[in-house]
């Protein structure tokens, strides 16, 4: 891959994980790299063998011309939105970068380190939903998580409320 670097996004498709994407198009990608987003499900009780089989180490690598096909991302138990989709479809045309996906089934702190080992990722962006010190304190920040355990570099990108 020579000097390419793989850069991760964290998306679960919300205006938080929209910024973090964008933040990161404008400001960590760079031509030829590779721009994997990474997408955590919940665990449940899927009944397609594929996922079943996927649950432990996370789906192929999906590339993004599949992103736009409804019927494969039904496969995958995900719908990415159609923002998410224009600003991926401009940047890998602008920017000349490759966009692929890798879905996780699991509790996202523990796949989004899972995914930087696994992938490997050279880089994570990730955005963060703001919550506040009490809510943070009982529920547990995914992103606060990630940059105490992830093995490289993460930059968590702040929701601005406009």
């Amino acid at each position: 891959m020579g000097d390419s670097r793989r850069v991760g996004v964290a998306v679960d498709f919300s205006v938080c994980s929209r910024a973090a994407l964008k933040w990161a198009i404008d400001n960590a990608v760079r031509k030829g790299d590779h721009l994997i987003l990474v997408n955590i499900r919940p665990e449940g009780n899927y009944e397609e063998t594929e996922v079943q089989l996927w649950e432990a180490t996370g789906s192929p690598l999906i590339p993004l011309a599949e992103l736009h096909d409804a019927n494969i991302m039904k496969k995958y138990g995900t719908k990415p939105d159609p923002e998410t989709l224009e600003i991926v479809s401009s940047a890998a045309t602008q920017k000349e970068i490759v966009v692929v996906m890798k879905i996780f089934w699991g509790d996202a702190r523990e796949k989004l380190c899972e995914a930087i080992d696994n992938i490997p990722l050279d880089y994570l962006v990730i955005g963060n939903r703001g919550l506040g010190k009490l809510k943070r304190a009982i529920l547990g920040s995914v992103s606060n998580y990630v940059v105490n355990h992830g093995a490289c570099p993460v930059t968590v990108v702040k929701q601005v409320d406009a």
